[in-house]
C-alpha cells in the first residue's frame, strides 16, 4: 500500500547523533501494509537509554533519517491485510525489542541481542507510526495513555528484574538505587509482592516522596556510607535483592551491600559501562548478579495484567508537548522523580 498524501503528520528526526541535529519536520501519514498497523501515538516516555542514543553515547548503527524514543501508547487507526490480533480503536503500547515474544532472544556470543525501536527500529516520536502488529500489546484498562507510556521500557525492566528473572516473593528485602523511572516502579512492584523496600537516594525531599509511595526506608547517599545504613537497617544481613541503576564502580558497594546468595539487577550505566567490584564479597557470597536488558513481549502483557490487578500507578514527574523535546531531554539530564512524558496533538 502506499503512502496516504492527502494528510501529514509531524515528527522528529535526525541525521546524525547530536541534539543539534534533532528536527521537527512534516511527513506524509503511512498506510499499513500487511501484517500491519496504523497507531495514532498519544504519549512517548522518555528513557535515559533515548538520551544517550541522541547524544551518540550508546554506539548504534541507526538508520539515518532516524526518529528517537522507544516507548509509546496510542490508539489503532486502521490496521493492513491479514491482522489479526487488534482491530481499528484498539488501545496499545509498543514492545521494547520487537520480534521478541518469549523465551531467550535472538542473539550471539559475538553479537548479543539489542535489535529495539528507537535504535536499531525507528523509534516512536511522531505523530503516527506503522507497526508489526506482533510489536505491540494491549494498554492497561486501568490507565490513561500518558501512564501507559512509561511500561515498555522502565516499567517492564523493574517487572522483569524482580519478577521473570528475581522470582520476588513476600518477606524479601529489595533495594532500589535512585528515584528514576525504573526505581519507582521497582519500589511499587516490589510492596504489591510483600517486600521490604529500601531507597537511597541524594535528596532528602526525593526519599520523602519515595516513602509517600510505600518505601520502607530512605537513606540519604551523601550523608554516610549507604552500605553501612544497610548494614544496621538488617541487623548485618544484607539485603536480598538490589536494584543496580548506577553501574560502574558502584557495583562494589551493592556487592558489600547484597545479602549471602542475594541478588543484584544490573540495569543502569550512569557510571559506565565498564563495570567492578571487590572479590571476596563476589566469591564468598556467591550472589546471582544478573543483567537486565528490558524484557519480551510476553513479560509486558504480564505485567499490563498485573497493573491493572493492582494499585501500581506509574510516577511522572513533568509532560511536555511534542515539540517541547529539547526541554524534555534538558530535563532528563538534571534528573526526574519518575518519569518524563511527551505529549502529542
Amino acid at each position: 500500500m502506499s503512502q496516504t498524501t492527502s494528510k501529514t503528520m509531524q515528527r522528529w528526526t535526525m541525521n546524525a547523533v547530536g541534539r543539534e541535529n534533532l528536527t521537527l519536520s512534516t511527513a506524509a501519514i503511512p498506510a499499513p501494509g500487511p501484517g500491519e498497523v496504523l497507531v495514532r501515538v498519544n504519549a512517548v516516555s522518555l528513557n535515559y537509554r533515548d538520551k544517550m542514543v541522541i547524544d551518540g553515547t550508546m554506539p548504534l548503527a541507526l538508520p539515518f533519517p532516524f526518529t528517537p524514543a522507544s516507548d509509546m501508547a496510542g490508539v489503532i487507526e486502521s490496521i493492513g491485510e491479514g491482522v489479526t490480533r487488534f482491530q481499528a480503536g484498539a488501545r496499545v503500547i509498543s514492545t521494547f525489542s520487537p520480534g521478541w515474544i518469549d523465551g531467550k532472544p535472538n542473539g550471539t556470543a559475538r553479537t548479543p541481542p539489542y535489535r529495539t525501536l528507537g535504535g536499531v527500529y525507528q523509534g516512536m516520536l511522531a505523530q503516527y507510526v506503522v507497526m508489526n502488529e506482533n510489536w505491540l500489546v494491549a494498554s492497561p484498562e486501568s490507565l490513561d495513555d500518558i501512564q501507559a507510556s512509561t511500561l515498555p521500557c522502565a516499567g517492564l525492566t523493574a517487572w522483569f528484574a524482580l519478577v521473570e528473572r528475581g522470582g520476588i516473593h513476600a518477606g524479601q528485602s529489595v533495594l532500589v538505587q535512585g528515584t528514576g523511572g525504573v526505581s519507582m516502579f521497582a519500589l511499587q512492584i516490589a510492596k504489591a509482592h510483600g517486600a521490604e523496600v529500601f531507597v537511597t537516594s541524594g535528596s532528602d525531599e526525593k526519599l520523602a516522596r519515595a516513602k509517600a509511595l510505600g518505601a520502607d526506608h530512605g537513606i540519604n547517599r551523601l550523608e554516610s556510607d549507604w552500605v553501612d545504613a544497610i548494614y544496621e537497617l538488617t541487623q548485618e544481613r544484607g539485603i536480598d535483592h538490589i536494584i543496580e541503576t548506577v553501574g560502574g564502580a558502584n557495583l562494589a558497594n551493592s556487592l558489600r551491600a547484597v545479602a549471602v546468595h542475594g541478588r543484584i539487577s544490573v540495569i543502569g550505566v550512569l557510571e559506565g559501562f565498564e563495570f567492578s567490584g571487590p572479590a571476596g564479597e563476589l566469591l564468598l557470597k556467591s550472589p546471582t548478579i544478573q543483567g537486565i536488558g528490558v524484557g519480551h513481549r510476553r513479560a509486558l502483557e504480564n505485567f499490563v495484567r498485573a497493573i491493572d490487578a493492582s494499585n501500581i500507578q506509574p510516577v511522572i514527574e513533568t509532560c511536555y508537548r511534542l515539540d517541547e523535546l529539547p526541554q524534555a531531554l534538558e530535563h532528563l539530564d538534571r534528573g526526574a522523580f519518575g518519569k518524563i512524558v511527551l505529549t502529542l496533538p
